[in-house]
């Protein structure tokens, strides 16, 4: 293939920045300089396609823990990270380190700012050259290109600026009361992203605090909280979101979501304490339709999370879906550009399918089929089954039509990527089950679909398989 100007020009900066990330990252274990005391309770293994994970002490512990244990995916992590989004904002990994100590870091809680040096702390010991500033960047990687970098060239008036969206992520539903077999809520999510994203994001958290609730939840490798966001603590919470399509607001003066989010997990111990969490300092950033479980009461909710504007809506007797559409008719005037009335877009094709699956099996739903929706392939705008965005298991790179609403072209390989799911017996004992890769256990090949769609190849240093993984169960101090 001939790669003209252009495909040379391009083939160049994707090389440096390869070399870039390369540099400022080695995997290199030097166990000489690990401290046995920050390390004693921590542990991992592998199961599943999964990374299990066991983080228990101080806030600094945690941290250090997490980064000594994790280093290789952390380093591996932050890789796909880096090259995606200075490629894709036109800002250079500067810019993100920067953000990062100065507009993230004055607004995060003291026990939080320890625990991201220690991952740094963590991560020096095995020979890494990342810092905490890389490390807050990565944390802050579904709100800073996606929320704060569109704000900032508006703000700065950009002429090239590059066409950013805020991304539509998840497929998800929390059902109680009648529509459930036991009567109990249960709680299911599949987590959609980029594939080369995606495959990293397969960690099993199981987090002891000094302070704090337990939590078990999935994540992705350097990050405090799950992300995603599928989480579960000793309060008996269950929580769940899926992204807002085209939402836009952002508050340099608010806390980060990732910090909110991951306060809400530990310290909630009702639906009304993970709202209040969440709202204090909103900035905006990574704004969601969270999926809420109280296993105490059975009651389950619907938080959806914008700038300004906020709703809760709760019952003990019916089911929440969640699909990447808002709900709120002001929140979706004045905060996003979503149309909710485009039947052909991926949120509101798998709204119509949420709303199809969950009334006509009520009575019935438990885990089996919770994690049965999840595979589900049922295109409500074409009327039968394919595989593309607008099933609950979405597969991009099979879909000639690409999604507009979050720019996503025609074979982008990006969609569903993981899932998880939980009822109230097992969220009282603290487990889960979870799967990685697609939710339908369909492999994704890179090679082949490179070689299919070469338009795709600026992905190919980042861009590995995804196996189809069997659904697997974790519960808190699992061992190998």
């Amino acid at each position: 293939m001939r790669l003209g100007i252009r495909g040379l020009l391009g083939a160049l900066l994707t090389l440096t920045l390869v070399a870039a990330a390369a540099s400022a990252a080695t995997s290199k274990p030097n166990t000489a300089k690990a401290d046995e005391a920050r390390l004693k309770g921590g542990y991992r293994f592998e199961r599943g396609g999964w990374v299990y994970v066991h983080l228990e002490g101080t806030p600094a512990d945690i941290g250090y823990q997490h980064g000594y244990l994790l280093a290789p995916e952390i380093e591996d992590g932050f890789r796909v990270v880096q090259f995606k989004d200075v490629r894709r904002t036109k800002r250079s990994w500067a810019f993100y380190r920067a953000t990062a100590q100065n507009i993230l870091w004055p607004h995060i809680d003291e026990e939080y700012q320890q625990e991201l040096q220690g991952i740094a702390d963590g991560l020096k010991a095995r020979g890494s050259k990342l810092d905490v500033w890389d490390v807050v960047a990565l944390n802050a990687m579904e709100e800073v290109p996606d929320y704060y970098v569109p704000m900032l060239d508006k703000q700065e008036k950009q002429a090239k600026a590059p066409d950013l969206k805020a991304p539509g992520n998840c497929s998800a539903f929390v059902a109680t009361g009648s529509y459930t077999k036991d009567q109990k809520p249960v709680i299911a999510h599949s987590n959609w992203t980029d594939y080369a994203t995606g495959r990293r994001w397969t960690i099993i958290f199981d987090i002891v605090p000094t302070h704090g609730y337990r939590m078990l939840t999935d994540g992705f490798p350097g990050i405090i909280v799950s992300d995603d966001d599928f989480a579960i603590n000793s309060a008996g919470l269950m929580v769940t979101e899926t992204t807002i399509t085209g939402f836009h607001g952002f508050d340099v003066n608010g806390k980060p979501e990732f910090v909110r989010a991951r306060k809400a997990a530990q310290y909630a111990s009702s639906i009304d304490q993970y709202v209040q969490i969440m709202m204090q300092g909103d900035n905006g950033g990574y704004a969601n339709d969270w999926l809420l479980a109280d296993t105490k009461t059975g009651e389950i909710a619907r938080f959806e999370d914008g700038l300004k504007v906020h709703r809760v809506w709760r019952t003990k007797d019916g089911y929440f879906e969640g699909s990447n559409f808002p709900s709120d008719p002001e929140l979706i005037k004045s905060e996003t550009n979503f149309d909710p009335n485009d039947m052909s877009s991926s949120p509101n094709a798998r709204r119509i399918r949420w709303q199809q699956l969950l009334p006509a099996n009520k009575g019935q739903i438990d885990i089996a089929m919770g994690e049965k929706f999840l595979a589900d392939h049922y295109d409500t705008f074409e009327g039968k089954e394919d595989r593309n965005y607008r099933g609950l298991c979405g597969h991009g790179d099979t879909s000639p039509t690409g999604e507009p609403a979050w720019g996503n072209p025609p074979y982008d390989p990006d969609g569903a990527v993981t899932a998880q799911a939980a009822d109230s017996t097992m969220a009282k004992n603290m487990s889960l089950e979870a799967r990685a890769g697609h939710p339908c256990g369909e492999d994704f090949l890179a090679q082949p679909f490179l070689k299919e769609h070469p338009e795709f190849d600026w992905q190919r240093p980042i861009l590995v398989d995804m196996k189809g993984e069997p659904w697997t169960e974790f519960k808190i101090g699992d061992k190998q």
